[in-house]
């Protein structure tokens, strides 16, 4: 889960996603839970193929990412591992760090508890060195032939190996002939009616199976490796890229991109370009799909580039382009459905104000705060969208004072004026921010002085400053419409963008105004002196918040630091009341 910003703030995992994440927007939650679905801005998610992957993956992107709202799974401790050391007399222990010792590794295995109960069961039928130093006398492991007392007895180098590659076999998944062989015995036992150890036999291999779930997110050989796929549909095409650092899948980016020409060149284009800054920060290994060409890459970047057949890489690679189908599919299906519901709730619009379908649509708006700097701007809609090249400001040169149906009539002509005298396209509606007022000010102008019939309507609000109703016709009536319809959601829509806009254009023009002509109309202070203040203080609210003391570091005087002073705190409270 992503915020505004696009920064990480939740890491998860769920078997139906669409359960997991209509329960953080259903029902009752903790004040932690709101506050996250408060911030939450965007999804993104990775398809594996086992629970187990899942859980791995989601430990390596909370370490990696340090998401705000996760508490589980972020502290420094990793899965653990399997280990065979490297040593004369080899012991098999469990740990959390995987080193380039020379040793044998296996894992992770995302149920810690299950993974030591395996080594008391390989302890058991194994007989290794235990103590991690070597004592003087032999143990208690001794007694329970458990191990071989390398502490007191000659061992044949021999035989120790002959242990180490049955406990390898067992581990890269020659575990099912001690699987069978424990149900066996349990059957036994639950004959004899001995359901104690029935039950220990049954809870060995539970763990046994636990512990040797294939999974594929991680990697013992540490190894940096980056994992591409690709797919394309509908002249589209969809690139994910697995990162693995230090051997685990820590991230992913997903970039889809229109393309043209054969799908191999493309993509190997795409590749180039994405290397292109990367040469300083490669990867040891790149895992592609077999439809590319690795040769190439290969030869220019220098490094291992693969197109595996078969295994766990393989299985990796088509786990990327699993991902990269499932992107596409779904922004189709969102992009179809968006489009869809756009369009007719353009249709439904002009059907519904008797026009025709309102292809374009100019929206206007007037911004001022109690007559000064007036502004007006005005935003278009083509088919349902926006097309903000199409946007227009305007500084209000004729009205004097707070008056809105003034405005409204001065934008108006000077809009259509224009379009006229240039032979422009017309819009085929019209919506005003406004009531009836504003409506018959913008048709007076349109009809009686230019002579042209465009459908106006106006948007009212409530108390609240949301859009309640729309007004059309001669005299302005409320035309009937379903506030859960896609025509009043893009109606909303339209008049939200566009008193943004006249909101952002009306601050640009109070700040410019503010900046150039509040020290002006102090007594003594000129362009000279202005730049100074500026240049010491960098801000009007800096000035206003320093002492007498602070001016006369800057060759002011405490007579005129004092007016400037009490003249820049009047007009902050001023501008704090308008505002």
């Amino acid at each position: 889960m992503k915020n505004a910003k696009g920064e990480i703030i939740y890491v998860g995992k769920a078997k139906v996603l669409k359960n997991r994440v209509r329960s953080y927007f259903t029902g009752s939650h903790d004040g932690k839970t709101q506050l996250l679905v408060s911030e939450i801005a965007d999804f993104e998610y990775i398809v594996v193929s086992s629970a187990i992957e899942a859980l791995i993956l989601e430990c390596n992107l909370i370490k990696e990412h340090d998401p705000r709202y996760n508490v589980m799974l972020k502290d420094d401790k990793t899965y653990p591992y399997l280990k065979i050391t490297n040593e004369p007399q080899p012991r098999l222990e469990i740990t959390r760090k995987v080193l380039k010792d020379k040793a044998r590794y296996f894992g992770p295995y995302a149920n810690a508890g299950a993974a030591a109960d395996v080594k008391k069961l390989l302890d058991r039928l194994y007989p290794l060195r235990k103590c991690k130093t070597m004592p003087k006398q032999v143990c208690l492991y001794y007694h329970l032939g458990q191990c071989l007392a390398p502490c007191v007895n000659e061992i044949d180098p021999a035989e120790n190996q002959r242990i180490v590659d049955e406990i390898c076999k067992f581990l890269d998944g020659g575990h099912e002939e001690v699987k069978q062989e424990l149900t066996q015995k349990m059957m036994q036992a639950a004959e004899q009616m001995e359901f104690e150890r029935a039950k220990e036999l049954r809870d060995q291999i539970r763990n046994i199976e636990a512990v040797m779930e294939k999974q594929k997110v991680t990697f013992t050989d540490t190894v940096d490796r980056d994992i591409i796929g690709f797919a394309v549909e509908k002249g589209w095409m969809c690139v994910q890229v697995f990162y693995m650092r230090q051997g685990k899948m820590i991230e992913r980016q997903t970039t889809s991109f229109p393309y043209y020409g054969d799908e191999t060149e493309d993509f190997m284009s795409f590749l180039t370009q994405f290397y292109y800054e990367k040469q300083q920060a490669l990867p040891k290994e790149i895992l592609l799909p077999e439809q590319s060409e690795p040769e190439l890459l290969a030869e220019w970047l220098g490094v291992k580039v693969l197109t595996p057949k078969r295994g766990k890489k393989y299985e990796l690679v088509q786990m990327a382009v699993e991902n990269a189908r499932i992107a596409l599919e779904e922004k189709f299906a969102l992009m179809s459905k968006d489009d869809a519901r756009t369009v007719q709730a353009v249709h439904n619009l002009g059907h519904l104000l008797g026009i025709k379908t309102p292809v374009r649509i100019e929206a206007f708006d007037n911004s001022n705060i109690q007559g000064t700097e007036p502004v007006s701007a005005m935003v278009v809609f083509t088919n349902g969208r926006p097309d903000k090249k199409e946007y227009r400001k305007y500084k209000i040169q004729t009205v004097q004072g707070p008056d809105d149906y003034g405005s409204m009539r001065e934008v108006i002509r000077r809009r259509y004026t224009r379009l006229l005298r240039e032979n422009q396209p017309l819009p085929d509606l019209i919506v005003i921010d406004g009531g009836k007022g504003q409506i018959s000010a913008a048709v007076d102008i349109l009809e009686n002085e230019l002579g042209l019939y465009i459908p106006v309507c106006g948007l009212a609000k409530d108390d609240k400053h949301k859009t309640a109703e729309l007004l059309f016709g001669d005299p302005p009536q409320a035309i009937p419409l379903r506030h859960d319809s896609y025509e009043f959601y893009l109606l909303q829509r339209i008049q939200d963008e566009v008193h943004r806009f006249a909101i952002s254009f009306h601050r640009q023009a109070r700040s410019k105004t503010m900046l150039s002509s509040q020290l002006d109309e102090i007594p003594g202070i000129g362009e000279k002196r202005r730049k100074l203040l500026f240049q010491h203080f960098g801000s009007l609210a800096k000035m206003r918040e320093a002492t007498v003391e602070q001016y006369r570091q800057i060759g002011i005087g405490d007579k005129l630091a004092r007016e400037i002073i009490a003249f820049l705190r009047q007009n902050g409270k001023e501008s704090e009341k308008m505002n």
